[in-house]
């Protein structure tokens, strides 16, 4: 199955705001560490905290942070609030009958669909969170250089890192 980018960020937000530990952020240091638009960040926050994933705090000293403990947010509920969790067959006529009946294919593919999201839905916020490698890649090539100015060293390619994205 693949995951749709507004998914992938709003796992990485989610991130960012565990690591805030309580502490309101706001959405333009968001979208600066995660390389996104704020505009990107915004919708994705509407979609966390409509979901109750995340509290928005509004005015001049407002931001978001984390509704819950890390590890009472399920990365399957994550994904289930940001991502189309049933499939529909194209030319596959609709089902007859009761209500909620569906096609052989499409039982199947859901089937295949809840099957994926229960994995899931065994990892929560705190496992990502915790993992020192995957915070490291979290962050946005950019402003990892940014944090190593000054250092010879150059950026290295996050071929992990692109996953997430």
């Amino acid at each position: 199955m693949r995951l749709t980018k507004q998914t992938s960020h709003a796992i990485r937000i989610l991130i960012h705001c565990a690591h805030a530990r309580g502490e309101l952020v706001k959405v333009a240091d968001i979208a600066e560490d995660l390389g996104l638009t704020q505009q990107n960040v915004f919708k994705i926050v509407h979609i966390l905290t409509r979901a109750k994933f995340l509290q928005a705090v509004r005015g001049r000293y407002g931001g978001v942070r984390l509704a819950r403990e890390p590890s009472a947010i399920r990365i399957g509920d994550v994904v289930r609030a940001t991502e189309v969790t049933h499939v529909v067959i194209e030319g596959e006529p609709p089902a007859k009958g009761r209500r909620g009946k569906t096609q052989p294919i499409s039982r199947v593919l859901d089937d295949a669909l809840e099957a994926f999201i229960s994995v899931l839905d065994q990892h929560t916020l705190e496992d990502m969170a915790g993992s020192q490698s995957l915070r490291e890649h979290v962050t946005a090539p950019s402003a990892q250089a940014r944090k190593r100015a000054g250092s010879d060293e150059q950026p290295a390619e996050l071929t992990a890192g692109k996953a997430l994205r």
